[in-house]
């Protein structure tokens, strides 16, 4: 069921309350109105009468002239909404009070209506005495026709009022709402272009507040997306250079390594096999050179490949948990660069790990330290690891390194493949990332990941 339906249905419902309610008033109103106009006008008519009786050029008062008072009484012809008549003691019936005028309206309103609005027609009887000394009873009694007329004309003109309110406001609803629907209209042809990665598509202003709201939001989101698509493509692209970089250096490493250490190992074969042939003196010292060289050669090969395999993979971090793997990264810095001071605090607990977490958390540290040796010029680190429990349910790591280095603004850490490939690892681990960093203050990254 679309907006517009909705609303246009309750209008329409609402309006035919109102028209309900406000008959059901009118109505109401009519029928009190009639009902004291013509009390009022049965009283009065009965005052006049009184008046006029006690007023007769007959002293006695107690007898009349009947033709007389029936012309004195015909005068109150101009008294609306009365019926006036003279019952003889025959029970005769004399109309008295002809009516002049008529509604200003001849069409007479509906019977239904009639009946809503009048109730019982009262009357009043007055008697009296003819010159002749016969008893003549005076019967005034209500006939409310004109008022009940007027009162259906002011009911058809305030119905017709209302109607033509109602149907305004239905104008004026579907009006704004046109211009309301054009523009949610044009944000879901937005949204459905940015469902594409279409993310430079960009909504307009708009006049109405909410949806100029709705629009700055979409587009800030649409230009946040188109951001993240740029870095994730650029990370991809960094991450595809590295891992061609990668192979081409394990592949000079074979070659130059493995290829001319194992070339070796045959050509000392062969000369040891060629040595043993002649069965000389000499022959046998040969031999014992050609084999220290060969297990030189070998001690040699397991170097290199110990150094490929922790590069591509620590094995360590399989076989005795993140802790050990840790201080077996931070031992190999501290060989090699003896003038850094990097410490590490971490409990034992982290060895209980999952492998993806484990291996994560590695590479973050080590990307870490790699940085703030290589770009930072830090003379000392701090790794630090702690469990927390956040809930009855929920722990989490918090892994912080702190680095005493150059440090740099946030905007130039944006432009870095390598802080960028550790914000993406702590996303995978659905965690939060945090740096902290000043020029010349150094610089402290803090990473948040939900553990079991």
């Amino acid at each position: 069921m679309s907006l517009r339906y909705q609303i246009n249905l309750r209008i329409l419902v609402v309006s035919v309350c109102v028209l309900l309610l406000g008959g059901s008033i009118a109505i109401w109103q009519a029928r009190n109105a009639v009902n004291k106009e013509v009390d009022s006008s049965i009283k009065l008519a009965v005052q006049l009468i009184r008046f006029a009786f006690l007023q007769a050029p007959d002293i006695s008062q107690a007898k009349i002239n009947e033709d007389y008072w029936i012309s004195q009484i015909n005068e109150l012809n101009q008294t609306r909404y009365l019926t006036i008549q003279l019952k003889k003691s025959s029970g005769e019936l004399i109309d008295v009070v002809h009516k002049k005028h008529q509604p200003k309206s001849q069409k007479r309103p509906p019977q239904w209506f009639a009946s809503l609005i009048e109730s019982q027609r009262p009357q009043a009887e007055y008697s009296m005495a003819n010159s002749t000394g016969k008893q003549l009873t005076l019967i005034i009694q209500a006939n409310p026709l004109d008022e009940i007329t007027e009162v259906w004309e002011e009911s058809i003109r305030f119905l017709g009022s209302l109607l033509l309110l109602t149907l305004f406001t239905f104008l004026a609803v579907n009006l704004a709402f046109n211009k309301a629907l054009k523009a949610i209209g044009l944000i879901v042809k937005a949204l459905k272009i940015i469902e594409t990665g279409q993310y430079q598509q960009k909504l307009p202003d708009f006049s109405i507040q909410e949806y100029d709201s709705i629009a700055k939001a979409i587009n800030h989101m649409a230009d946040v997306l188109n951001v993240s698509q740029q870095e994730n493509q650029e990370l991809a692209q960094h991450s595809l250079n590295i891992q061609e970089e990668e192979r081409q250096r394990l592949s000079q490493e074979l070659h130059d390594e493995l290829g001319q250490s194992l070339t070796a190992i045959k050509v000392m074969a062969v000369a040891a096999e060629r040595a043993q042939a002649e069965e000389s003196k000499a022959g046998k010292i040969e031999i014992k050179q050609v084999m220290n060289s060969i297990v030189s050669v070998c001690d040699h090969l397991m170097i290199v490949v110990g150094s490929m395999m922790h590069q591509l993979h620590p094995l360590i971090l399989s076989e005795l948990g993140l802790k050990a793997t840790l201080e077996d990264l931070v031992n190999h810095w501290a060989v090699r660069n003896p003038a850094l001071s990097i410490s590490l605090n971490s409990p034992d607990e982290v060895d209980l790990f999952e492998q993806k977490i484990s291996i994560q958390v590695f590479r973050i540290v080590q990307e870490c330290i790699t940085n703030s040796i290589r770009h930072a010029k830090a003379s000392k680190v701090v790794i630090s690891l702690a469990i927390l429990q956040e809930s009855a349910t929920r722990s989490v790591l918090r892994l912080q390194v702190t680095d005493d280095g150059q440090g740099c603004s946030l905007e130039k850490l944006k432009t870095g493949f390598g802080l960028l490939g550790m914000r993406q690892r702590v996303n995978s681990l659905t965690g939060e990332l945090t740096i902290k960093t000043l020029p010349n203050e150094g610089m402290s990254i803090i990473a948040i990941i939900p553990v079991k």
